[in-house]
């Protein structure tokens, strides 16, 4: 709240869910380990073929957060509500684990 308090700009707080980067051998593998990911709850899971070859399966989880706290300075939010937040992105990060 300190902080929150001397912004004199745009304040956000931002969870950003796990990301494990995988590189395969083949697409078969990559296919895989796509269909564990989603099966997995892991939905935004995704395949990428780069120009080298290169065959990228990335497990990525949909537990994301993004909320302006302050514009311009001013706290758009109540105290109450920024623990709530916190509430829910601590959460969130357990259910990475």
């Amino acid at each position: 709240m300190t902080a929150l308090e001397k912004a004199t700009g745009d304040v956000v707080l931002k969870f950003e869910p796990f990301v494990l980067h995988v590189l395969c051998r083949e697409l078969q593998d990559a296919q895989l380990l796509h269909s564990v990911a989603v099966d997995s709850g892991f939905r935004n899971s995704g395949i990428t073929v780069g120009r080298g070859g290169k065959i990228i399966m990335a497990v990525r989880s949909t537990h994301c957060l993004e909320v302006p706290l302050s514009h311009k300075g001013k706290l758009m939010v109540s105290e109450e509500y920024i623990e709530f937040l916190v509430h829910v992105a601590n959460r969130k990060m357990e259910e990475n684990m």
